[in-house]
C-alpha cells in the first residue's frame, strides 16, 4: 500500500507533466501566431514567452532557442501524419497516402506555412527525412543494385513535398487534397519506390 506521501509525489509529478504540456502548447501557438504576422526570423523569444504568457526563464527550460522549438513542432506534426498514414503503408494506394499527407496540409494549414517559410526550415529536412524512411522501411527495402540510394530518394522524397505542398499554400489550396494526393503519386511516391525500393517479403 502506498503512503501517503507517494501518492503526493505521484500527483505533484502529474501535475508538472500537465504544466509542461500547457507551456510548449502555447510557446508553439505563440510561435505560429508571430511568424504568420511578422515572419520568423523577426520574432524574438522575448516576444514569444509574452505572447504565450510564460517566463522568459520557462522558455529556457524547453528549447534552446527558436529553432529547436520550431523542431518541437514538427515532431508533433510528424507523430500525428504518421499515425494517419500508418494503416494504409505498404497497401499499394500511393494515392490515398498522398491524399491522407495533403489533407494533413490543408487540417494544419498555418503549421506548415510556418515550418515551410523559416530560414531554420532547412534543418528540420534531416529529421523529415529521418521518419519519412523509417515509414518506408516498414513494408519496403532497400533495392538491390538501384541506381539511386535509398537515402537520397527519401531527400528527393521530401524535397519535392516540401515545394509541391508549399506551391499548394501560395495558392490558396485551389486543388482538393485528393487531387494534390494523386499530383505526389505520380510525380513523387510512386517514382521514387519504383527507382529505390522493392516491397518486402511478405
Amino acid at each position: 500500500m502506498q503512503t501517503p506521501a507517494t501518492e503526493d509525489g505521484d500527483q505533484s509529478g502529474a501535475r508538472t507533466d500537465a504544466r509542461v504540456i500547457r507551456t510548449r502548447r502555447r510557446l508553439r501557438a505563440a510561435l505560429v501566431a508571430l511568424t504568420l504576422e511578422r515572419g520568423y526570423e523577426a520574432v524574438s523569444i522575448r516576444e514569444l514567452t509574452d505572447v504565450a504568457g510564460v517566463g522568459y526563464a520557462t522558455f529556457f527550460r524547453h528549447s534552446r532557442d527558436k529553432a529547436e522549438l520550431l523542431l518541437d513542432l514538427l515532431n508533433e506534426l510528424l507523430a500525428e501524419l504518421m499515425t494517419l498514414l500508418e494503416p494504409t503503408l505498404g497497401a499499394g494506394d500511393t494515392s490515398r497516402e498522398g491524399a491522407i499527407v495533403f489533407g494533413h496540409v490543408r487540417d494544419n494549414a498555418d503549421l506548415y506555412r510556418v515550418l515551410f517559410a523559416s530560414q531554420d526550415s532547412v534543418a528540420l529536412l534531416p529529421r523529415a527525412s529521418e521518419v519519412a524512411m523509417a515509414g518506408m522501411l516498414r513494408s519496403f527495402e532497400p533495392k538491390a543494385g538501384a541506381v539511386v540510394p535509398a537515402d537520397a530518394a527519401i531527400n528527393h522524397l521530401i524535397a519535392s513535398f516540401v515545394a509541391l505542398a508549399g506551391w499548394w499554400l501560395a495558392t490558396g489550396m485551389e486543388q482538393t487534397p485528393e487531387r494534390m494526393g494523386r499530383a505526389f503519386e505520380e510525380l513523387v511516391l510512386r517514382p521514387t519506390r519504383e527507382s529505390a525500393f522493392a516491397a518486402r517479403e511478405p
